[in-house]
């Protein structure tokens, strides 16, 4: 049987470690008030915001279900239906996958353009360049390489969820031409 000294000695070991534990857990952890770069809603010249070195982790550790793989393969879908929206007008479709910001500024460029535009041929890439969590505000930001009938782009769009909300869907609040830095 160990002696009192002994056994004082462990439970102490245990108290310290039991402290070291919760310090773990709470140091360095995101309160929910840290500054997030707004949303740019302008389709054709917009800046994407700025990437934190932890982004996706931040994001998975808050949504246990989160998949980086699946995430990308829904952005290329989404790239895809978004682009041939804007090509046919179809501001309905376009509705439901675009903030209402974002919609607004595809809806002046819809009206705005000439009859003609790009065909969209193919997307060749896309790979996340950024993201960021704000308490329970997603963003990632995704560099797209596509061919059009015009050419090859790159275009860098950023999408956004709600993880408390109940729909598992993000939606598209920036645009951008220019990779980020």
């Amino acid at each position: 049987m160990p002696d009192s000294q002994t056994l004082g000695l462990v439970i102490a070991a245990a108290v310290a470690g039991a402290l070291c534990f919760r310090l773990y857990w709470v140091l360095g952890r995101r309160t929910g008030a840290e500054p997030v770069a707004g949303p740019v809603t302008n389709p054709l010249a917009a800046s994407a915001p700025v990437a934190t070195g932890n982004g996706l982790l931040d994001i998975q550790a808050a949504d246990r279900d989160f998949d980086t793989q699946k995430f990308l393969a829904g952005a290329r879908e989404a790239y895809g239906l978004i682009v041939g929206a804007f090509a046919k007008g179809d501001r309905a479709a376009l509705a439901p996958l675009l903030s209402p910001d974002v919609l607004a500024a595809f809806e002046a460029a819809i009206a705005a353009r000439s009859g003609a535009h790009a065909d969209f041929i193919k997307l060749t890439d896309a790979k996340v360049s950024g993201a960021a969590l704000a308490g329970k505000h997603a963003e990632i930001t995704v560099t797209f390489e596509a061919l059009f009938s015009t050419g090859a782009i790159t275009d860098v769009w950023t999408f956004a969820r709600d993880l408390d909300a109940s729909d598992p869907n993000w939606l598209l609040v920036a645009t951008s031409g220019d990779v980020p830095e």
